[in-house]
């Protein structure tokens, strides 16, 4: 598992196993947000099945479903709500992490700066 810190609050990556939610808390980790579109691969985990993991493991979760190439101005406040409302440190991930990425950058300031 890949985990790319981008800030103190937030961490990014691509695809998780469902095996991975127990490894992110144990990371420290308190939240997970799923910004990848259930069915986007074969095999791929669906957002009820990491959800379920996730409460499990004692891990909040949201499921912010990101197109590919199409990031638009709902998933980008549903993001930022979700930053506010959830207890971190938060762990996104889709295919590759770059969705996530770009969700953390439209809403800081500071990252598009960078």
């Amino acid at each position: 598992m890949e985990i790319r810190n981008l800030d103190e609050r937030l961490a990014v990556g691509p695809q998780i196993a469902l095996a991975d939610l127990a490894a992110l808390k144990a990371a420290g980790f308190r939240a997970v947000i799923d910004n990848r579109p259930d069915g986007e691969e074969p095999g791929q985990p669906d957002h009820d099945a990491v959800k379920a993991a996730a409460e499990a493991a004692g891990l909040a979760f949201r499921y912010i479903p990101v197109v590919h190439g199409a990031l638009l101005d709902t998933p980008v406040a549903e993001f930022a709500r979700a930053m506010d409302e959830l207890p971190g440190p938060v762990f996104a991930y889709c295919r590759s992490g770059a969705r996530s990425t770009a969700l953390w950058t439209a809403i800081t300031p500071q990252a598009q700066t960078a």
